[in-house]
Formats: structure tokens, C-alpha cells, sequence
């Protein structure tokens, strides 16, 4: 496997983003090879624990309007770049990222940072990577707020508009990334938050991963992610702790996934689900204060206790 980094020039003076870079390195057990990881660690240390997991093809540029007020509150925010994208090293090839691999590096982020008690807001591909951790590591997660997201296992038409999305993104000559952010958002972007967007892909060679995402994403039942995500449901269909879900009202992606997970997952069953007026797909963008504060709620909603069974006589 062969990595890119993108140079730290390319990420100086981003409207909006004062936060200071930390980095791991995780092996990837495939290959053998480091990875350096990038993620942003804000707030006290000894705060209850936020995870935002970002998704295709954004970075954790995308959170830079919800960290000041969830700081201020007094959390700790932590939020990864996923390999291939940001300031996270970036594997050259297409072939070089799976599903699987995407699942096990960020559950290796996951071990190497000792997170506990955590509370989940995910995202787009986010949700797809960060639905699987909670299913695998159930005991480090507390609470999950899903905005924009599923987890598809392949058995459900994703629809004409998917697949030419799939398309494109394998084939276009290049890929436009702050564009393809800027059109998923209700309000837009300005040209310094484009280039902001677009700041850790140099060139065509740094974007394997985001053209890969549309790839992995499990189109039919015999797809390699099809029965894990499937597994994962076993999992979630179990899951009494706080699932909230903030969907915004203008994303046609993942619209109506919002009522399937809630009706799925036991712990979204009676919450104070809501849908955001005035957001697009990325609605981190449209409706930064709204979806912070449905974070903060979250942190609020009570995790059952386990039932007590009385020992057989």
C-alpha cells in the first residue's frame, strides 16, 4: 500500500478552523502499514466524550461550526479525519479501501484513544462506519444521534440516483469536491470555504478514497459488507440506549431513513426525534446551532439500566 500526506501548507489559514492537529498511527492489519490518522481533540479532557464522525467527501472541516458551542458547554469533542481524507494519510489506490478496512481503522482509533462513554453524532458515511462500531463496541458507547445517514445492507434499491452518483464519482476526470459539498448544502459555501473543502487533495492522486466511498456502499445482497451490516443490525435491534435521530428537510440522499431506524432500534423508540428546517445533506453547513444543540440533548436522555435477573433458586 502506498500512502499520500497532504502537505500542512495546504491546511493553513482555513476560514473558520483555529483548531490545533493531533495525530495516531494505527497498522493496518492487511498490509502492515503505519497510518497516520489526523483528529481534532477540543474541550476538557475529562468531559463526557462527543464523537463526530464526518462523511463522503468532506473532513472534520465539516464540524468547525458546531466545536465552539459544544465546547462551551463543556464537553470533549473529539472528530477523526477518516483515512483519505483531511490531514489523515491517504492510500494511492481505489483498491486500497473497503468497507471493512474503513470499519476496523476507525475501531482501532477508537482502542488507541481509550474512548468511553461516548456519544456518537454521525453523518453521512459517518453513520455507516459509526452504526457498525456502536453494533461492535456496544460497551463504549452511551448515546447516538444519527443526522443524514443508514446502514444499508444491500438487500434495498438505492434508487436511479445513487447509482449515478456511484457513477460519476468513479469516472468524472476530476472529482470537485468543495462543489460536490457546496451543492449538498441549502445555503452554500463561499469560495474560501470551497477551497477549504478541496485543501487536502492537491491533485486527482489524492482522491482514491473519495471516489472509492460510492463504491463500498452495499448495492445488492451478495455485496463483501452485505452480512456484516446485516450482523450489525442484529446488533442495533437490541440497542435500548438513547438513539435520537436529526434529519434536516432537504436531503433527498437519505430521506425516510430517519423513520426506518427509529422504528428498528429499540432506544430510539419515544425520543425527541426531529427534522431540521432549512438543511441540506450536509447539514452540519445549513443548521450548525440546531444539530449542536440536538447533540446536547442527547447527552441529556437517561440510559436505562440493565433489568436485574434473579438467580435461579
Amino acid at each position: 500500500m502506498q500512502l499520500l500526506r497532504t502537505p500542512d501548507e495546504r491546511f493553513e489559514s482555513l476560514p473558520g478552523f483555529p483548531f490545533e492537529p493531533h495525530y495516531l498511527t494505527l497498522i493496518d492489519s492487511q498490509s502492515g502499514v503505519s497510518l497516520r490518522l489526523h483528529y481534532l481533540d477540543e474541550g476538557p479532557t475529562d468531559g463526557v466524550t462527543l464523537l463526530l464522525l464526518h462523511g463522503e467527501p468532506s473532513w472534520c472541516y465539516l464540524y468547525r461550526k458546531m466545536i465552539p458551542k459544544l465546547v462551551a458547554a463543556g464537553y470533549r469533542v473529539v472528530a477523526p479525519d477518516l483515512i483519505g481524507f483531511g490531514r489523515s494519510d491517504k492510500p494511492c489506490e481505489v483498491g486500497d479501501y473497503s468497507y471493512q478496512r474503513h470499519v476496523e481503522w476507525m475501531s482501532r482509533f477508537v482502542e488507541v484513544l481509550d474512548l468511553e462513554g461516548i456519544n456518537l453524532c454521525c453523518q453521512d458515511w459517518g453513520g455507516l462506519i459509526g452504526l457498525r462500531l456502536v453494533a461492535e463496541m456496544g460497551d463504549r458507547f452511551d448515546r447516538v444521534l444519527a443526522a443524514n445517514t443508514f446502514l444499508p445492507t444491500g438487500d434495498q434499491n438505492l434508487g436511479e440516483d445513487f447509482f449515478r452518483w456511484r457513477e460519476f464519482a468513479a469516472t468524472v476526470p476530476e472529482l470537485p469536491v468543495g462543489g460536490i459539498v457546496a451543492r449538498g448544502t441549502v445555503k452554500g459555501l463561499s469560495e474560501a470555504e470551497i477551497a477549504a473543502y478541496d485543501a487536502p487533495f492537491p491533485d486527482e492522486s489524492y482522491k482514491a478514497g473519495a471516489r472509492a466511498f460510492p463504491q463500498l456502499v452495499p448495492a445488492s445482497p451478495d455485496d463483501p459488507a452485505a452480512a456484516p451490516n446485516r450482523r450489525a443490525w442484529e446488533a442495533l435491534t437490541q440497542w435500548r440506549k438513547p438513539f435520537l435521530t436529526a434529519f434536516s428537510d432537504s436531503d433527498p440522499i437519505t430521506r425516510g431513513a430517519d423513520a426506518f431506524l427509529q422504528k428498528l432500534i429499540p432506544g430510539a423508540h419515544g425520543q425527541p426525534h426531529r427534522t431540521l428546517a432549512g438543511g441540506g445533506h450536509f447539514l452540519q453547513e445549513d443548521v450548525a446551532e440546531e444539530l449542536a444543540q440536538a447533540l446536547i440533548d442527547l447527552t441529556q436522555l437517561p440510559i436505562p439500566t440493565a433489568e436485574v435477573v434473579p438467580p435461579p433458586e
